[in-house]
């Protein structure tokens, strides 16, 4: 099963329109997972278009209408991997111990908001995942995306995608 992972779009504010590269995975992704910050419902209403399944959550820049179509957490049980997507985490120091004790019942994490991709495994085996933001990449050298494979209960092939300049 093949998954595609992005957060913090802020359409249309930071961009006009998603990436071409990350447009181009959409057909090949089994789940697409978005962790908040959409900002406009044109592109929540694209991505449940375009993907066979979509896992988002609203994040603190969404407004009245994201939030009533999106909850604050999501999660998913895929090939045997419990999934769990928020968009704040809090800061990144005691990140780990903080989100394993607020997702004890999940393996993966998927969260966004600070725009700065992230993979760390947690030490009861939570693995953190943030793909960054495809339009903002604000302090990063890259606007960023990631994809990942779940295979026999495991997650495999966790690919940070670095977008060319705008």
């Amino acid at each position: 099963m093949r998954l595609l992972l992005l957060s913090d779009t802020h359409l249309p504010r930071r961009a006009k329109e998603l990436p071409a590269p990350l447009l181009a995975e959409l057909p090949r992704a089994d789940v697409v997972f978005h962790a908040g910050d959409w900002v406009d419902t044109a592109t929540l209403d694209l991505l449940e278009r375009l993907s066979r399944r979509l896992v988002g959550v609203h994040g603190n820049n969404d407004g009245p209408a994201l939030r009533a179509r999106l909850p604050e957490v999501a999660y998913a049980e895929l090939g045997g991997l419990r999934f769990a997507v928020v968009h704040e985490t809090g800061p990144a120091q005691d990140r780990e111990a903080r989100c394993a004790a607020r997702f004890p019942d999940a393996d993966v994490l998927v969260f966004g908001h600070s725009h700065i991709p992230w993979d760390t495994t947690a030490p009861t085996g939570l693995r953190l995942l943030n793909p960054g933001s495809p339009t903002d990449r604000r302090r990063q050298p890259h606007c960023t995306y990631m994809t990942a494979t779940v295979e026999d209960g495991r997650l495999d092939d966790v690919l940070l995608h670095r977008l060319p300049p705008r």
